[in-house]
């Protein structure tokens, strides 16, 4: 069986889900309460970069806090593990970035949100399996967490639509 190493794993996932979860309640906000693609699209863009550049620097300071607490060796690099969230945050992030990319308003909003929950759920259910618990469970709670971020990011375009 493949040994798969803890932090990385760690990074990997948690970059998927956060990647897919904020930017999905950025576009799905920002688009409720607009509905300039250009702007939709630029602030959509602007916060993946910003997340997944913040997501990494926090997985390498706070790594680096764990193995400079911890007295036993570390098999996992720091730059490896800040890697991994960068890409993984900004590759989820484009799940629902595409789509406003390609489509216009409203459809595209409904798409990225689509494709998001479907994202989730496979990632859930793919997490799951590698860590031998229910895949349908996993899957489950995840989409149930991403939904109730879209629906917030959802209220709050609403509420402040220009």
């Amino acid at each position: 069986m493949l040994k798969i190493n803890e932090a990385y794993l760690r990074s990997g996932l948690f970059g998927l889900q956060d990647g897919i979860v904020s930017t999905t309640g950025v576009v799905a906000g920002i688009s409720a309460g607009i509905e300039d693609k250009t702007v939709i699209v630029m602030a959509a863009l602007v916060a993946v970069m910003v997340e997944a550049s913040s997501m990494a620097a926090g997985q390498y300071t706070s790594e680096k806090a764990a193995h400079q607490l911890e007295s036993n060796a570390h098999s996992d690099n720091l730059v490896v593990g800040a890697l991994i969230m960068f890409a993984s945050y900004f590759l989820a992030g484009m799940v629902p970035v595409v789509p406003t990319i390609v489509l216009s308003q409203p459809l595209a909003r409904y798409v990225s949100i689509g494709g998001a929950f479907v994202a989730l759920f496979v990632v859930g259910y793919v997490k799951g399996k590698l860590v031998s618990r229910s895949a349908m469970r996993s899957a489950t709670e995840l989409l149930v967490i991403g939904g109730i971020a879209t629906i917030i990011g959802l209220v709050v375009g609403s509420i402040f639509r220009v």
